[in-house]
């Protein structure tokens, strides 16, 4: 299965008109299908953000579960594999986080669980985004252990990246 290549320049843009929202104080807009993810550059060093869409989230342990829509060619995923301690924002609630790639088995049942909750996005996001693949359970299985499914655990303390620092947007 092909992996598309992360938008650039223009299209680009369009995925990134989410942080905005966030920068506007309306995240609550977004609830709880969304989070602003703020991290550091591998390379520049400067606080980057993105806007993951949740696909899980388990309350009484305090960890939300994105995917890495582009797989593992995504910067914001890059940058988390070497500086896992985030920040995320849920609505108006900003929190410290710890990055964790879920390993496939795991990440399978994720994926899956959230196909079975959403069938019509899963369908829209994937011809969106440029996949193509079955839409079916072993379909929907086979693409959870390629595609990067990350859980962000919530952490006691101050949150690290992101809180009252200036973000490079590019």
């Amino acid at each position: 299965m092909n992996i598309p290549q992360p938008p650039r320049g223009l299209q680009a843009k369009f995925y990134r008109f989410p942080i905005w929202i966030y920068r506007l104080n309306l995240g609550w807009m977004l609830g709880n299908r969304a989070l602003l993810l703020t991290h550091i550059g591998r390379k520049s060093e400067k606080r980057r953000q993105a806007v993951l869409e949740i696909i899980h989230h388990i309350p009484e342990k305090r960890r939300y579960f994105v995917v890495s829509g582009f797989g593992p060619r995504s910067q914001w995923f890059q940058n988390i594999q070497l500086e896992p301690r985030v920040t995320i924002q849920v609505g108006s609630k900003r929190m410290a986080a710890l990055a964790h790639r879920l390993e496939p088995d795991q990440a399978e049942i994720v994926f899956l669980g959230y196909t079975q909750r959403n069938p019509q996005i899963i369908r829209v996001l994937a011809k969106m985004i440029g996949y193509d693949f079955p839409h079916t359970p072993e379909g929907y299985r086979a693409f959870g252990r390629i595609i990067p499914v990350i859980s962000f655990s919530v952490q006691d303390g101050v949150p690290r990246a992101g809180a009252n620092e200036e973000i490079d947007y590019k």
